[in-house]
């Protein structure tokens, strides 16, 4: 038998590994090639098949099915990538493209969106997803006592209504070009709805699996759902929740699961070294920042956040604790990649002398400031605020480093403590990040930080369609997020996470969020 024909049963699933091996050699094939070889023609088609297991450095025992609340990627994984499907998702290469609906179409000012369903689309209960569906989906987040993550995101939805079974007419109260990029977070999925109310307690959702147990912090499992409206490739699927870095990696290096997230950087070239591990690096949006309460003294002086920003050596950080696995922060949270993305003209490089001006300014000689710091915030979080307080101390700062709990770190510290440390996956577009988590009145704005300037920009380049005059507004508004926002945008870095080769995946992974855009259960197979 021929290499080729090897190749195109290996890829079938139709020849084994062994069986492979042993012909290629026979062939004359070192058996090192012929591994690789195998690997490589074995992942060229997805297969059906097997339980995947995922451990991942997020969760806690507070989590609820509520997408509203999801915090981390514990629950984008579970709740959303796997449970549910909004209409519209970013593609592994970035573009924006139709789920739950099957199309999309803007008036000319951009003020009012007509979705139509796709056909055929199923809650795992059996129930077909309707336009009503939708409406009590998205309307969730928009009440008055509503505390979703996504509620300013909704901000400009005059109203939304169904236009019989499979359209839904949203209608804004200014022109948003990117509207559809709104629909696709990960706090938007589509649930059943029932007297208006969307049913999120059930779990019931149309995405690829159908839940089997949910426990909170620990673990999430689900079965393949048959009717999905998409290929998809495990017949089930477990998600573990495992903060501690060191017991994630044994998990997977003995076998116990087949893909982690946030692997040690310490330690991941031995990890990959035996030759069972693979190493997925993705260099996309995310960042690790250190928020700033604005509201409270004293990071309600800008003087004294710009000599916080100076004091900082952000390049010994990216050294020592990414070891070279990303780039340098410049406070400003848009990525290079992301449209619009603009460099600051204002570098904030460690520079001590700046940081004692800032302080005079201040009217200071010197400051003593807390940083609450958990590697439940991101692997290294620990050392980073070490290093963040031997550099201050050269500025006259003194930061006192606290060790935080991990299991209750996003309930009792982030957003409630005045210094801390933290991260973001990014989002694809400027306006989504700084709607998120910038904004005035957004739910997840964790500096508290208000700039009049910034939030009109905010909502004219929204609006705009002429794309010049869009990317001079995002360029000032970087700008000004830099110089005068509460957070410390530290680093970005890539995404380090591990797998068994066991498991395949496609040509692209996604970098818009971690772990395959949080949709590594529908996009992964096993080889």
């Amino acid at each position: 038998m021929d290499i080729k024909s090897m190749t195109r049963l290996a890829a079938t699933g139709k020849m084994s590994r062994r069986d492979f091996v042993q012909l290629a050699i026979a062939a004359g094939i070192s058996a090192a090639a012929a591994q690789t070889m195998f690997t490589k023609a074995a992942r060229a088609e997805p297969k059906k098949g097997g339980l995947f297991r995922v451990a991942l450095g997020s969760g806690s025992t507070t989590d609820t099915l509520d997408a509203a609340t999801f915090p981390d990627t514990f629950n984008g994984v579970f709740g959303w990538g796997s449970l549910r499907s909004s209409l519209t998702e970013v593609s592994a290469t970035g573009e924006i493209v139709g789920d739950a609906a099957e199309s999309f179409e803007a008036s000319k000012d951009a003020k009012t969106w007509v979705f139509t369903l796709r056909k055929g689309v199923e809650f795992h209960s059996g129930k077909s997803l309707t336009a009503d569906d939708v409406v009590a989906s998205i309307n969730h987040h928009r009440s008055e006592d509503s505390k979703s993550a996504a509620k300013s995101l909704l901000a400009t939805v005059k109203d939304i209504k169904a236009d019989g079974q499979d359209k839904i007419v949203v209608t804004l109260s200014d022109g948003n070009a990117d509207f559809p990029y709104v629909v696709s977070d990960y706090h938007l999925p589509m649930m059943p709805g029932k007297d208006g109310k969307a049913d999120w307690q059930s779990g019931d959702g149309t995405g690829p699996y159908a839940m089997t147990a949910f426990e909170p912090g620990v673990k999430a499992t689900g079965k393949r759902f048959a009717n999905y409206h998409r290929d998809t490739y495990f017949d089930e699927i477990e998600i573990r929740s495992i903060g501690d870095v060191a017991a994630r990696s044994n998990a997977l290096t003995t076998g116990e699961v087949d893909y982690i997230d946030r692997v040690d950087l310490k330690t991941v070239d031995r990890m990959a070294s035996g030759g069972n591990i693979g190493i997925s690096e993705v260099s996309g949006f995310a960042h690790y920042v250190a928020p700033m309460i604005c509201t409270m003294a004293p990071f309600d002086n800008k003087d004294v956040r710009l000599a916080l920003k100076y004091a900082i050596d952000r390049e010994e950080i990216v050294k020592k604790v990414l070891r070279g696995h990303g780039s340098v922060g410049n406070d400003n949270p848009i990525a290079a990649g992301v449209p619009f993305s603009h460099d600051p003209a204002t570098k904030h490089t460690f520079d001590p002398e700046k940081a004692k001006f800032h302080l005079k300014k201040a009217g200071l000689t010197s400051l003593k400031v807390d940083l609450s710091a958990s590697d439940a915030a991101f692997s290294g979080a620990i050392d980073a605020a070490q290093l963040m307080k031997e550099s201050a101390a050269k500025c006259g700062i003194d930061i006192n480093v606290i060790r935080e709990a991990e299991d209750a770190y996003w309930d009792a510290v982030w957003m409630k403590k005045a210094w801390c440390l933290s991260y973001w996956s990014g989002r694809p577009t400027a306006d989504l990040m700084f709607t998120t988590a910038y904004a005035a009145d957004a739910a997840w704005n964790d500096s508290f930080w208000k700039n009049d300037r910034f939030n009109e920009l905010l909502v004219a380049a929204r609006a705009e369609l002429d794309q010049t005059k869009r990317a001079a507004m995002y360029a000032e508004m970087q700008d000004i997020v830099a110089d005068d926002g509460g957070v410390l945008v530290l680093m970005f870095y890539n995404y380090m996470n591990a797998f068994a080769k066991t498991v395949a995946h496609g040509d692209v992974v996604a970098p818009n969020w971690d772990v395959d855009g949080m949709k590594i259960t529908q996009r992964w197979w096993f080889a």
